[in-house]
């Protein structure tokens, strides 16, 4: 392969040998505060935005603390730091775009903390996952395997089609246990 070729195949990484940068990363489904805490734990600058709710049940009125992202975590920092994030347990990877991995302006995570700060309630409207999307389970026993929906059974159970060994598996999975992947790619676990 000549250099031409090889060069087309390079990915951007903005992971710097001196200046910690901010990085989105995935975690395993409900555990992003205890991912936080065992980043802190390794002097590892991390940032987890919560989104404060008010629960109604019967006749209680609560305020609860929820991550704002389900499964994502930003971390600020350099590339000595990258190998300490993926060996803390309960973090899945660092959140790639197109391969690449991009830092995330700190004028983007300034803007969280201040929305996070002075907002409560704050609704997401998150991405629809519709048939034939590829899709990755985010929690159990399954965690990582990816598939494409082939259908929805109802807003709870949807059925992934997994490609392995040469066969096709069709599995109902909880809709709350997967999400749409970002980048199109084969599926390599």
């Amino acid at each position: 392969m000549n250099h031409s070729e090889n060069s087309h195949l390079s990915y951007e990484n903005h992971l710097d040998d001196a200046k910690p940068k901010w990085f989105a990363i995935y975690t395993r489904y409900k555990r992003e505060k205890l991912v936080l805490k065992s980043l802190e734990r390794k002097g590892i600058l991390a940032y987890l935005p919560i989104n404060k709710v008010i629960r109604r049940w019967d006749r209680k009125v609560r305020s609860v603390e929820l991550p704002l992202f389900n499964c994502y975590l930003f971390v600020k920092i350099n590339k000595t730091d990258y190998i300490k994030v993926l060996e803390t347990e309960n973090v899945l990877n660092f959140v790639r775009f197109s391969k690449n991995l991009i830092s995330i302006p700190e004028r983007e995570i300034n803007l969280l903390k201040r929305i996070t700060g002075e907002c409560t309630n704050i609704e997401l409207e998150e991405e629809l996952i519709t048939e034939g999307d590829e899709v990755e389970i985010i929690s159990g026993n399954l965690t990582g395997l990816r598939g494409v929906l082939i259908e929805k059974n109802n807003k709870k159970k949807f059925k992934v089609k997994l490609d392995y060994l040469n066969y096709s598996l069709l599995i109902e999975v909880d809709a709350n246990l997967i999400r749409k992947r970002k980048e199109n790619s084969n599926f390599t676990s």
